[in-house]
């Protein structure tokens, strides 16, 4: 074998990567398991108690000089489909800027255009700004500079102002308002205190994707990420004003921590006597103990040790509190003894950004004490403003411009006039994100803020002053919540699903091949290693569609290893030695199996690119898998084989290395069938079986759509016994209008899934509670069998509208990206479009017998996992149609004469009986996961499992008897007696045989 030592070595390195990444994780769960075991109280879990002790070692380096929060973000991540918490997809709403920046007028063209958009955008991927375009100008609208120059938009368009300068303006503050929401929602998340949080835009539209694994109050985290942005400027209290309440402060803090030395019996019985007397009779008592200088608390230092508990001067008179401790200065503050320390009107906010000290390496934020009106409110709100940029002053600086509207230039006025001098705080959600020094009375409303900015920085806060400019108010258009115990389980199936799997795959390849079945399941092995081990690197999501794809990698993996096998028996049949054969074998098996893999990455690929969430981590998966397999079965493998084979030969055992067991021996030889010349019975079978399943589907009203696809609401429900789905949705009907209800089993018998479309065109937080309280009140009927809601999704209609066209265009593009890649590869397009041809064979009789099976009772949903499952099914069985045309380039060579039908006819069917044994020994191999999964993966992935499970069958059929013939039909017929001739001689000699 060439460059065995390159295999050898980059096996090592690979190995001793994924040992090292892995580690973290096994660091994480033993954090994990310590938090836990801390927040455990008689029993029960302290979800708040077991964050504060993550917390407390946030910034501690704790594993190989990483933090916590560094291992926590090097441990093999998991999706929430298997830990639990909440998915949001938040919708920032153009319209609503469109509408602001127009001044909210009334033209009657302007508000029928911006109509006809919204009822267009369901069906179209123009951006909602370009549908409004467009439909302004059918109305025959007067140029939008007259809608669209006004006070809002001053010094950016005026009057004279062309349509495509308006339009230019309108994207731009469209984008920005977008952007704006993003990272609003960014500094949100940063409060919610949890570990490896998901934030990010969703490329082409104005989506925002949030996940937050963990979360425990799912509606009041909604509630906050769908808020306003509260944009506020506040006056500074400096230090110096409000220090005598520094001094209680601290000494209250020194005499609560003697307090609980007492009581934690730190000191003596005498200290505790003398409680009563405050911190300096504590101190007393302490040293009349004789206690160490490190017990000791002198006098006139009282408040400033007590303070440096959790306080520390940071300059400008401010005070720091490491971010560790926030929470406790948070509930320190909220207490009514400490609040009577300070004025009334004084509040404590923190700096939105954290910041890193030089020494002990721990993130802190700055403290400011501002100024309440009455009813807490501020000096002046942001929907004062105009308008705000980054800019650069006369030196090249970079300084933030704001400009405010006539109202807010008056009391911006009396605001710098009495406050030169001092500072003014801009909060944004109650952090500040500035707080510039007053340099003079500012009289027209327009300001300059200039500092040591960089250009991100004066963007940053230009974008935060905007906040406060034109409403882009969010709405969820797509939400789950996974309960942990429904993670938990998810974990458990899929684990199982992969264990199982795994074992029936190593038994079949030992029972079929002998010792070279070994050497597949060495290979296999490294292979899932491999999988888990890059996942970690890439800081990848497992999800549980990604367990059900390394699941499927286990079966579609050894497919190189049967293809290597199936050629090394046939060189060894050939008369060559069992070295020759050996590396003869990987040779030749290599073009198919690079061939037949880049196929179904192209499909990986597909998935990543137009799906989210669970799906797009199974796509990340399968693409991982497929390229590990190439490298493992082929390489690894063939180190090991050449080493095996060098063994038995040194030993005089040549001849028992036979690629054959007891079982195997002999099958699948001297095939003969004439696959071509019967293919007119093929295509029968075809079309029966797609016409059935397509009437099955009519005859039924159409498929039977996931939540995902039609919009709703879906709750999966636990009771503590066995309960009738029938019985729950006779009385659950009448609480949901008579909508569109939904109620089966879901798993087990104690656990029913409840979809209803019951208010799914109001995206409002309101809806969601309506709904949800109407299921509640259902369900007190059957409180004896105490039902609680361990998972709950809800996805948009217009969302769900995005996600079915996005489907349908992610299996074009597979298609056409199938064809090009085939054609590019084969030189021949007769060859691409027989294998797309028989791909969309597949599809459809997949999706058929999803209505077949919908009549005798068993209702699949079909969903974005399930055509993922469609995806998969066309990248497997394209995977077995190009080995067939791989042999058939063989034999023909790289640009054969297609006009030579006889010649084709004769090829093709040597090609499939010769390739006969690998297609149904690949076939064998995922049908073993693929049935592992439909047992054992649970409802959550059994549309999935049933796609897989019939397209492994029909994607073997149509490799064989659909795809190969296609290619035959549309050959030229040359000449039409001689073919007749030849397959008349064909069927004859098949006949006999």
């Amino acid at each position: 074998m060439k460059n065995k030592n390159i295999t050898i070595w980059l096996t090592i390195v690979i190995s001793i990567l994924c040992i090292f990444f892995l580690t973290y994780t096994w660091k994480a769960n033993s954090i994990n398991d310590e938090a836990t075991k801390f927040g455990t109280v008689n029993g029960k879990l302290v979800p708040a108690k077991r964050q504060a002790y993550i917390d407390s070692l946030w910034k501690e380096n704790v594993f190989l000089g990483s933090t916590t929060e560094e291992v926590f973000r090097r441990q093999l991540q998991k999706g929430l489909d298997l830990q639990g918490g909440l998915h949001v997809i938040l919708e920032v709403s153009p319209t609503e800027v469109i509408k602001s920046l127009s001044g909210n007028t009334t033209d009657p063209k302007f508000r029928q255009a911006l109509a006809n958009a919204q009822a267009a955008q369901a069906t179209s991927n123009v951006s909602i700004n370009q549908l409004f375009y467009n439909e302004y100008a059918k109305l025959g609208g007067k140029s939008l500079a007259t809608i669209f120059a006004n006070s809002t938009n001053r010094g950016k368009i005026n009057y004279q102002s062309s349509d495509a300068e308006v339009k230019r303006m309108i994207d731009t503050e469209v984008e920005e308002a977008i952007d704006r929401s993003y990272k609003i929602i960014m500094s949100r998340v940063d409060k919610f205190g949890v570990a490896n949080p998901v934030i990010q835009r969703i490329p082409g539209s104005g989506r925002i994707q949030v996940e937050l694994p963990g979360i425990d109050n799912p509606e009041r985290v909604k509630k906050l990420l769908t808020g306003a942005a509260k944009l506020e400027f506040c006056e500074v209290y400096e230090i110096q004003t409000y220090s005598a309440g520094l001094d209680q402060l601290g000494a209250y803090l020194t005499t609560k921590d003697l307090e609980e030395k007492i009581a934690s019996k730190k000191v003596g019985t005498e200290a505790k006597a003398d409680t009563s007397k405050g911190a300096n009779s504590l101190e007393s008592a302490l040293a009349g103990k004789g206690k160490s200088s490190a017990d000791s608390v002198q006098a006139d230092s009282t408040s400033q040790v007590g303070l440096a508990k959790l306080f520390f001067p940071i300059g400008n008179g401010d005070l720091g509190v490491y971010v560790k401790d926030t929470a406790k200065v948070n509930e320190l503050f909220r207490r009514p003894e400490v609040k009577t320390m300070f004025p009334n009107d004084l509040s404590f906010v923190y700096d939105v950004k954290a910041k890193a000290e030089a020494k002990g390496n721990k993130d802190f934020v700055e403290m400011y004490a501002v100024k309440r009106l009455p009813g807490g409110r501020a000096a002046l709100d942001g929907d004062v403003m105009s308008d705000a940029r980054q800019d650069f002053d006369d030196l090249r600086q970079v300084e933030v411009t704001m400009t405010m509207n006539p109202e807010g230039a008056r009391k911006w006025k009396n605001i710098t006039a009495a406050n030169i001098g001092k500072r003014i705080a801009i909060l944004l959600d109650n952090n500040v994100y500035s707080a510039p020094v007053v340099n003079g009375e500012i009289p027209n409303g327009r300001s300059n803020i200039s500092g040591n900015f960089t250009v991100e920085e004066g963007q940053d806060l230009a974008n935060v002053l905007k906040a406060g400019k034109l409403p882009a108010p969010t709405r969820i258009v797509e939400e789950a919540y996974v309960g942990p115990s429904l993670g938990k389980e998810a974990i458990n199936q899929g684990y199982m699903s992969m264990l199982l799997g795994l074992g029936l795959v190593i038994l079949f390849m030992i029972l079929y091949y002998g010792n070279p079945g070994w050497v597949a399941n060495v290979a296999l092995l490294f292979n899932v290693f491999f999988i888990i081990g890059v996942l970690v690197q890439i800081t990848a999501v497992l999800t549980l569609p990604g367990i059900a794809g390394i699941v499927l990698t286990l079966g579609m993996a050894v497919d190189a290893n049967v293809l290597i096998n199936e050629r090394i028996k046939e060189e060894i049949k050939a008369g060559k030695g069992l070295l020759d054969a050996i590396n003869l074998g990987y040779e030749k098996a290599l073009s198919a199996i690079i061939d037949g893999n880049v196929t179904t990455i192209l499909i990986g690929v597909i998935l990543i690119i137009f799906s989210s969430g669970s799906v797009k981590g199974f796509g990340v998966t399968l693409c991982i898998g497929l390229i590990t397999s190439v490298f493992t079965s082929v390489f690894i493998s063939h180190v090991i084989m050449e080493w095996l084979a060098k063994r038995v030969i040194a030993a005089g055992n040549e001849k028992k290395m036979t690629f054959e067991t007891f079982i195997s021996k002999g099958l699948f030889a001297n095939l003969n069938f004439d696959y071509i010349g019967k293919r007119k019975y093929s295509y029968w079978i075809s079309w029966t079986l797609i016409a059935l399943g397509f009437i099955a589907i009519f005859a039924k009203g159409g498929f039977n759509l996931g939540v995902d696809f039609k919009g709703g609401r879906s709750y999966v429900v636990q009771f503590n016994s066995p309960v009738e789905s029938a019985s729950v949705r006779e009385v659950l009907s009448s609480n949901f209008k008579n909508n569109s209800l939904e109620v089966k089993t879901f798993d087990t018998d104690d656990k029913l899934k409840i979809t209803t479309s019951y208010l799914v065109e109001d995206e409002s937080i309101e809806a969601s509670t309506v709904v949800k309280d109407a299921l509640s009140a259902g369900l007190s009927n059957f409180s004896a069998k105490a039902p609680r809601i361990i998972s709950e999704s809800k996805v948009g209609a217009t969302i769900a509208d995005d996600i079915l066209r996005t489907s349908f265009v992610s299996i074009f593009y597979s298609l056409v990206a199938i064809f090009l890649y085939v054609w590019l590869r084969f030189r021949k397009w007769q060859y691409s479009l027989g294998g797309v041809i028989a791909l969309l064979h597949d599809a459809l009789i997949v999706l058929g017998m999803v209505g077949i099976c919908r009549v005798f009772g068993w209702a699949l949903e079909v969903d974005q996992v399930f055509i993922a499952a469609v995806l998969t099914v066309i990248g497997y069985s394209i995977n077995d149609t190009v080995v067939v045309f791989d042999r058939i380039r063989e034999y023909l060579g790289p640009n054969p004469d297609l006009s030579n039908r006889p010649l084709m006819i004769e090829t093709i069917n040597r090609s499939i009986n010769q390739t006969m044994s690998r297609t149904i020994m690949t076939a064998t191999t995922v049908f073993l996961v693929v049935s592992v999964l439909l047992i054992f993966g649970g409802d959550v992935l059994r549309g999935f499992s049933f796609a897989m499970f019939v397209g492994c069958l029909i994607g073997t059929y149509s490799s064989i008897f659909v795809a190969a013939p296609i290619v035959v039909d549309f050959i030229k017929k040359k000449d039409v007696a001689v073919v007749a001739a030849v397959e008349s001689s064909a069927t004859k000699s098949g006949k006999k045989k």
